[in-house]
């Protein structure tokens, strides 16, 4: 008993460790780098972004990382197109913990139901007494810019789930992951388990590239293969603004402005543009140094190798080098992002280990109960885990 005490909190230590590894010591090569880390986004209330340090990604030309942070930080309202439904009323309200652009406890709610044979189906949801209907869409939001507008899970969706804001931080690193990457690592895991493990890799629509497919690494599905595909799914659904990538709000019910409403600003740049920058700009999180050098700590990522956790918790994952095309064609990968190795502790792919929620997101109707390896980089943050939280 004491001994399976004392390997308990060895990989508790492990656990909280992965906050941590942006430091393992590893064998890099003439061409690949370690990606810088650090929570280096304070969140202000003046001068917003002027504290802040990037990784070193390049800026439009006018621009800078503080102006994108700031757009990222901005509350919207009803004047400039929030609503009719919409969860928050900017990207860091979900997206805040330690700083700008990391996770929170945030939780949004999505429904449907399977259909005779077991396949999932996006509900149509009734609102203004039934005189009107949001159609095909799990998401039911929190909030509406009116009463007739609120969203209520009808009786017939009896699946429901609860998903919990995911980190951003870093996320540049992982757009520049190439897919070719993620598919050997899926073709690697049945071999490496015994045929136990197999993660699947789909490819989804990039948003901005059209007609364009990629493999999925975004959201609790992998929904997405580009920030900039986050960035705008994000700001029509979660903020009820719509944009280039997504011109059409969810309903006309109390609407009071034109669509696109996300516009250019003076340097040419849209509000998604200035997410998308601001998160490929944002460091990896990173180590927690005095935690690494325990002897806790050293045993519990011992133990987290041995029993197998690190087949999809990858411990190291290598970017594309820069000059890179990816995106369908839309991104260029930079030096800034090209050939990093970056400790996520996922390996980007779904899996069904019991805890999926039925829901059916831009993937085959078999990845209903699967999910998107959590990544572990930053986890001590959280006091909440699992998707629903």
């Amino acid at each position: 008993m004491r001994q399976q005490f004392k390997n308990y909190t060895a990989m508790l230590a492990a656990l909280a460790l992965v906050c941590l590894l942006g430091t393992v010591t590893a064998v890099l090569s003439q061409s690949n780098s370690p990606a810088p880390t650090g929570f280096s986004t304070p969140t202000l209330n003046q001068n917003s972004g002027s504290q802040s340090v990037s990784n070193g990604f390049p800026e439009p030309s006018g621009d800078t990382f503080g102006n994108d942070q700031s757009h990222f930080e901005e509350e919207d309202g009803v004047d400039n197109g929030l609503g009719p439904l919409y969860n928050a009323q900017s990207c860091v309200s979900c997206h805040q913990n330690p700083v700008t652009g990391g996770i929170s406890q945030v939780t949004e709610l999505r429904v449907g139901h399977p259909d005779s044979n077991g396949n999932f189906v996006n509900p149509s949801i009734s609102i203004n007494d039934g005189l009107n209907t949001v159609p095909n869409r799990s998401l039911v939001n929190d909030r509406a810019t009116c009463a007739q507008a609120q969203e209520r899970s009808p009786g017939s969706e009896t699946i429901r789930t609860f998903r919990t804001s995911l980190n951003t931080l870093g996320d540049g690193f992982v757009e520049s992951i190439d897919s070719n990457t993620l598919f050997a690592i899926a073709n690697n895991q049945p071999s490496q388990s015994g045929g136990r493990i197999g993660g699947e890799f789909i490819q989804v629509p990039v948003l901005e590239a059209s007609g364009q497919i990629r493999g999925g690494r975004f959201g609790w599905k992998n929904q997405h293969a580009s920030l900039l595909s986050f960035a705008s799914d994000a700001y029509l659904n979660e903020q009820g603004i719509t944009n280039r990538l997504n011109p059409t709000d969810t309903t006309t019910v109390c609407k009071t402005t034109s669509d696109p409403e996300d516009s250019n600003d003076n340097l040419g740049l849209s509000d998604i543009d200035h997410f998308a920058l601001f998160m490929r700009a944002t460091k990896a999180p990173p180590v927690d140094s005095v935690l690494l050098a325990t002897s806790d700590a050293q045993a519990g990522q011992q133990l987290f190798s041995a029993v197998g956790c690190n087949i999809c918790h990858l411990t190291s994952i290598t970017t594309a080098p820069a000059g890179t095309v990816i995106n369908g064609g839309a991104f260029t990968v930079p030096a800034a992002l090209g050939s990093k190795i970056i400790h996520p502790y996922s390996d980007f792919l779904l899996h069904n280990v019991g805890t999926g929620d039925g829901i059916v997101q831009n993937g085959p109707a078999d990845t209903a109960n699967k999910m998107r390896t959590a990544p572990l980089w930053g986890s001590c943050t959280r006091d909440l885990l699992m998707h629903e939280g």
